[in-house]
């Protein structure tokens, strides 16, 4: 692919998602159409994103795939988009009332408009930048994001057939996760700040409309949650902006990483304020119920707020930033926020057995490891980080849409009705447990990047964050071990549900799937391939392996015992019966495995349930001080650093 072909294809992907939003949204029914329409749209997307990233990770060297440095057009179609996405969110601030989010909206995009339209923004500089973070990210959208939403086409004709009391508007729905593709693409590949800036905001608003679809009060009050807290994150990214362009007369992401804090630490301003940023987008204690309240619209957006795309774009900016951290104090304030956010949502995890939020607040703390792991600046932080967005971003979008379809055909998400799965819906059973070993299992990547996560903590000397890794790491097995064994475990006999799970839902679930499956023999590769590269170029020079030989001998190892335990097991079982084996319940089962005679001699029905702590660290006991904790760890890093400048 030349350098021309390569500026093509990065244009096509910026913008045929928006092209592919305007058809979704003039297809009005749920038809064979539509569904034909986002299939064959989203696969040229996906080849297009696998065309570009091989070819950019083909590479050897420092990338140099420059475009755009002539783009009067494009800067004031981008300064037309800036001020409609504030009159979207002045509308609608407007029409529920909620007029503070009006000011934050004006915060952040007035003085950016009067600094592009008075002359001060810095130009000539390149817009656009495809290097080896770009082109993994590039990837991670491309594949996962699009099977999102291939997937939503036919889950929001289930969910409408199933949630009838709310107006179907599934093409404004559909159009709403293009859109949210598009911008992504915009951000990843953009090195102009005040591009960033834009697509920044337009995943903002879009996650904003997202998780309001239903139009209920409770779906409003959480959309404006989600927008206030984003924009305020926006008013940090627009500040820091302001201060590259008129302070150090730099517009582009990649010239302000190209300047050493030791030499001038009024660097720091704005990369504390971009780092501020991240932590809003990545839904980081004390800004995580925004993530949490997201749940209450369909399981698509949820798969794509928390897997692919809005999540991934605060700790995609922290990786840009995180050599700059390295031995600053933003750099240890993001890793004690980070690590705290791991520990404290690993621990509410535990306590919750809805199924989302489970999922959710698993989430919020794997983004806490990888922002920890990018506030250390060391070359395993960011091997780590970047290894655990790959793993993080296909393993929870399978969870979420497994989740969802779990839900229509038992019309529960609880973890406790999943009792027995493997035998009720033997396919979404298996396909889930797939998706849960590759969160929390050797040899899956989860588990490697957590080693390197720790060698990364040893080194910057921080007993703290080995503390919140290792407790952190033990809460996770904790609540996932439950829910796998939830899923695996029959006491009694079960029945076989219908699977209603449409074939369209099939084609995102099965790859992504194989995907885990593959990564997990193929990390070595990944790391050689896809994350050294980003390594050496980010620290300017040849960084040595992280993973080694003899640990790829031992993944390999693990990689075979993982098959060959249930061959083995299912070979040594050939030609002896089953034997049905009774529950013991201290010796008293009734005989018929659904009950059993108590201490006075009563029979009593017999229900097995996981334990959920709450009456230790439920969400009542531990998520408003964690919150209030965090806050006071941001606000002293704001105060010290930019406080300190001044």
């Amino acid at each position: 692919m030349t350098l021309l072909n390569l500026k093509a294809a990065v244009t096509f992907l910026i913008l045929f998602p928006f092209v592919m939003a305007v058809i979704m949204y003039l297809i009005r029914n749920a038809s064979l159409l539509r569904n034909l329409v986002a299939v064959v749209g989203g696969f040229s997307i996906m080849a297009t994103a696998i065309m570009v990233g091989v070819k950019v990770l083909g590479l050897k060297g420092t990338t140099h795939n420059t475009f755009f440095t002539e783009t009067v057009l494009a800067d004031h179609v981008i300064m037309g988009g800036e001020v409609l996405l504030m009159c979207i969110v002045i509308f609608l601030s407007i029409k529920y009332k909620k007029y503070y989010a009006i000011l934050l909206s004006a915060l952040g995009t007035i003085p950016v408009l009067w600094m592009d339209l008075s002359g001060r923004a810095v130009e000539g500089a390149a817009h656009v930048r495809v290097d080896y973070l770009s082109a993994v990210m590039i990837l991670i959208v491309g594949i996962v994001g699009i099977l999102i939403c291939i997937y939503a086409c036919g889950y929001m004709k289930d969910y409408h057939n199933h949630h009838t009391e709310v107006g179907d508007r599934s093409n404004y729905f559909l159009a709403l996760l293009f859109v949210f593709i598009g911008a992504m693409f915009g951000l990843i590949v953009s090195d102009n700040l005040g591009w960033i800036y834009f697509f920044w905001e337009i995943t903002s608003v879009c996650s904003f409309l997202l998780i309001g679809y239903t139009r209920t009060e409770e779906a409003v009050n959480n959309s404006f949650r989600a927008l206030w807290m984003n924009l305020l994150g926006g008013c940090g990214f627009a500040f820091g902006l302001m201060y590259c362009n008129i302070h150090f007369e730099i517009g582009t992401l990649s010239k302000l990483t190209t300047i050493i804090p030791r030499k001038d630490m009024l660097v720091m301003i704005p990369v504390t304020l971009f780092a501020f940023a991240a932590l809003t987008k990545s839904a980081q204690f004390p800004f995580s119920r925004w993530l949490l309240g997201a749940m209450v619209a369909p399981t698509p957006s949820s798969a794509l707020l928390h897997s692919a795309t809005m999540v991934k774009i605060g700790v995609y900016m922290l990786i840009r930033l995180s050599p700059m951290l390295y031995g600053t104090f933003t750099g240890v304030m993001i890793t004690v926020i980070g690590g705290f956010t791991f520990f404290a949502a690993s621990l509410l995890a535990i306590t919750v057995s809805d199924g989302k939020k489970v999922l959710a607040y698993s989430t919020i703390s794997n983004l806490g490891l990888i922002t920890a792991c990018a506030g250390t600046g060391t070359t395993e932080g960011v091997w780590a980080a970047t290894m655990l967005i790959l793993f993080h971003a296909v393993s929870k979008s399978l969870l979420f849409q497994t989740v969802g379809d779990i839900e229509n055909c038992m019309h529960s998400r609880d973890i406790e009705d999943m009792h027995g799965l493997i035998i009720k819906l033997p396919r979404l059973a298996f396909i889930m447990i797939i998706g849960i070993c590759g969160m929390f299992m050797a040899p899956f990547g989860m588990l490697v990047s957590k080693w390197a996560a720790l060698k990364s903590f040893v080194d910057s000397n921080s007993v703290w964050l080995v503390l919140f890794l290792v407790f952190g790491s033990g809460s996770t097995l904790f609540y996932w071990a439950k829910w796998l064994g939830k899923i695996c475990t029959v006491i009694h006999q079960s029945y076989e549900l219908e699977d209603i799970t449409p074939k369209s839902e099939m084609i995102s679930l099965v790859p992504l799937t194989c995907m885990i499956i593959i990564m997990c023999f193929a990390f070595p590769w990944m790391s050689n391939t896809m994350i050294q590269p980003i390594l050496n170029e980010a620290f300017h020079k040849n960084i040595p392996n992280v993973i080694g030989g003899s640990d790829v001998v031992i993944m390999m190892i693990m990689v075979g015992m993982i098959f060959a335990i249930p061959i083995g097991s299912r070979f040594l079982a050939i030609g002896k019966k089953n034997k049905m084996t009774m529950s013991y319940v201290a010796g008293v089962n009734a005989g018929d495995d659904r009950h059993f005679i108590d201490s006075f001699g009563k029979e009593r029905a017999l229900y097995m349930s996981n334990w959920y702590m709450t009456e230790y660290f439920g969400e009542d006991k531990l998520l408003m001080p964690s919150i209030a904790i965090s806050a006071v760890i941001v606000v002293v890093m704001l105060i010290i650093v930019i406080g300190g400048a001044i």
